[in-house]
């Protein structure tokens, strides 16, 4: 597990690369904000969480798969990762964010071009709800 990267990850630097070739500015995991967002637009205040299927337990994905060895270690360090991520995400949506989850499964080769350019879609439309507020 020590080999496990927190950041950077493959999955987040396609993300990533995807954005800023497409003109988009954004902050990387504000330590200010809970959980750590993987990406941060504080102006239209959306964060974008891309989790691993594995780690975050994605529902029915075949990612998502627990090892055979160590099963109650596992179950109980999955879950409690499951619970803190509802309970981030009550805290954002409770403080006016908007929350864009990408999954790792999301961003393979079948289906990663309509992934990121529903991505693009749903952070235009933010920005375009703020311009409209102002």
């Amino acid at each position: 597990m020590a080999r496990i990267k927190k950041t950077d990850t493959k999955p987040e630097m396609i993300v990533r690369k995807y954005l800023f070739s497409h003109g988009l500015r954004y902050r990387l995991h504000d330590k200010k904000l809970i959980g750590n967002p993987d990406i941060v637009f504080k102006k239209i205040k959306t964060v974008v969480f891309i989790n691993g299927c594995f780690w975050h337990a994605h529902d029915n994905c075949k990612l998502n798969r627990i090892p055979k060895q160590n099963k109650e270690y596992w179950e109980k360090k999955i879950s409690g990762n499951k619970i803190r991520d509802r309970k981030n995400a009550i805290w954002y949506i409770e403080n006016g964010w908007n929350i864009i989850t990408i999954w790792e499964c999301e961003l393979k080769r079948d289906k990663i071009e309509n992934t990121l350019t529903t991505l693009l879609s749903s952070i235009a439309t933010q920005k375009n709800v703020q311009w409209q507020k102002r």
